[in-house]
């Protein structure tokens, strides 16, 4: 987790803030562990959740990683061309749709516990 955490410490100071609110979201409502893949955090429970994308022109993108699997009540998730997973992007840590994304959460970690993770490969 100390990873994770330096990582998001090191960002510029509206990514740092948009990632710390998630961050801290994440790890007060489940059993999720961090690690950093491919240089970003990801979350995880028994397979990979979800991940924070810091993106180049600014703000972050939080991508559920199996979201093609479960519905999104929320609507809050786009896949922009993507198949397996869709994501949120998020500007400004005001606009952080924190129940919406609270819930995408924990339909994600249900699917996790319910139905194992098959690569398609």
């Amino acid at each position: 987790m100390e990873a994770v955490e330096d990582f998001i410490y090191q960002l510029s100071s509206g990514q740092k803030e948009i990632c710390l609110v998630l961050h801290q979201l994440f790890l007060n409502k489940s059993q999720v562990s961090t690690k950093l893949r491919y240089g970003i955090p990801f979350y995880y429970q028994l397979s990979w959740i979800c991940y924070l994308n810091p993106k180049k022109e600014g703000g972050v993108e939080l991508v559920f990683l199996r979201a093609n699997e479960f519905v999104d009540r929320e609507g809050i998730l786009v896949a922009n061309g993507r198949k397996q997973v869709k994501g949120i992007y998020i500007e400004k840590v005001g606009s952080i749709p924190k129940l919406a994304i609270q819930s995408v959460f924990e339909e994600a970690l249900l699917l996790d516990e319910s139905v194992p993770y098959a690569s398609k490969r």
